[in-house]
């Protein structure tokens, strides 16, 4: 079966709860790129091992491995908008205690680690649900531009106005970053809430009597692996991730070390990223359309594994800059695709575990690819991780081509 068409897309209504999911979500990405930008920064502080440095990286996998498959059940299970906003404010608890740390000079790799694992956790659910939620909010032919509008206008937020805003927020103190973290959770946590009155939740057929998680699980992990294109787009998915995970482990390696750009030369790189992708997510509903989607992530991963191969080859700050903006534009084009083909192919009632399950298994080399990234620039030089990346990038292209004629 092949998936070349995304038909035309239709505006979702700003009313309808929408306009505050959107605002939800750029709130909690602005705060969220404030930290993971000045992260980075703090573990270069705090050792000097790469492999290390890496591990930091892996930790905001792992839980995916762990409770992904449980967190999609329980979203299914539960009102998807009440399991977000008491998410929300848990992970606004947990970076407002880490600000108090870094402030009070106690932050440790070890309290990295286990700060970026908790928060993926917790993350587990809330993503599965946020998946869940969305169909429910906007016009089913609206879905593609809605995604596009969420993760574009995400991309705004974190790549153009937070990254950016790292350096002057540190220039404050060492934990303004973690702080305005914590109350963008809040923020969102009180939009989120206030969804029930516009945005009914769906309804859900009774659970047959002793149906259990494990039951229920197992049932998402099905669909999924029966449905070729999407089962099809989670192996190439996979693939990249694996190479993403190597990539963003020691991307802060590559271009404060073996660019030499420093901490500026990171932001920028970072930003750059983020500009891309905002350009990506203004056309992507425009390539799919054209090309369908499936089309579009295959043509897509190619020129990203062109701009890996150029930024590890060519030893520019100027070149990684723009190639990481290409990169960015690219990512878009695949992450809108992906999302809307997964809402569009799942049935509500088992939405948050198929979206579970596709994430849970995509993500699953992403901690593999964290520590391959970190030993591959122990041994070899700061830009082998991207290397490794690009390596990655053609195979997962290479999988998605029998699902187009």
């Amino acid at each position: 079966m092949a998936v070349t068409e995304a038909g035309a897309e239709r505006t979702p209504p700003w009313r309808g709860g929408f306009g505050r999911l959107w605002t939800a979500a750029v709130l909690s990405r602005f705060g969220d790129s404030l930290r993971t930008a000045a992260l980075p920064l703090l573990a270069v502080s705090l050792t000097d091992d790469p492999v290390l440095i890496a591990a930091v990286t892996a930790c905001g996998y792992l839980p995916w491995l762990l409770f992904g498959l449980l967190g999609g059940a329980v979203a299914d299970r539960v009102d998807q908008r009440r399991a977000m906003w008491a998410v929300d404010v848990a992970r606004a608890v947990l970076v407002a205690a880490f600000a108090a740390a870094v402030w009070a000079g106690a932050a440790s790799i070890a309290l990295l680690l286990t700060l970026a694992f908790a928060l993926t956790t917790l993350q587990t659910l809330f993503d599965n649900a946020a998946t869940a939620l969305l169909p429910s909010v906007v016009p089913t032919g609206a879905l593609g531009s809605a995604n596009a509008r969420l993760m574009t206008a995400q991309q705004v937020a974190g790549g153009l106005l937070a990254a950016p805003l790292v350096p002057l927020l540190l220039a404050v103190g060492s934990a303004v970053p973690y702080a305005a973290d914590a109350l963008t959770y809040l923020l969102a946590a009180a939009l989120i809430a206030s969804l029930r009155p516009n945005a009914p939740a769906p309804e859900r057929p009774p659970r047959p009597d002793g149906s259990t998680l494990r039951a229920e699980v197992a049932e998402g992990l099905r669909f999924l692996l029966r449905d070729r294109p999407l089962r099809g787009l989670c192996i190439a998915t996979t693939l990249c991730n694996i190479g993403m995970g190597a990539l963003i482990a020691t991307l802060v390696v590559h271009v404060t070390r073996w660019l030499g750009a420093g901490p500026g030369g990171y932001v920028a790189v970072v930003t750059a990223f983020g500009a891309g992708s905002l350009a990506g997510g203004l056309v992507a509903a425009r390539i799919a359309g054209r090309l369908g989607r499936v089309r579009s992530v295959a043509a897509a991963g190619a020129v990203q594994a062109v701009c890996l191969a150029v930024l590890g080859g060519v030893r520019s700050p100027v070149s990684a800059v723009a190639a990481m903006a290409v990169f960015g534009a690219m990512g878009m084009v695949w992450n809108v695709n992906q999302a809307t083909l997964v809402q569009e192919r799942g049935p509500a009632p088992l939405l948050g575990r198929i979206s579970s399950a596709f994430r849970t298994l995509a993500v699953a080399g992403a901690p593999l690819g964290a520590l391959a990234g970190g030993a591959a620039a122990a041994a070899w030089g700061p830009n082998a991780a991207a290397l490794l990346a690009a390596a990655l990038f053609v195979p997962a292209v290479a999988s998605l081509a029998p699902l187009i004629n």
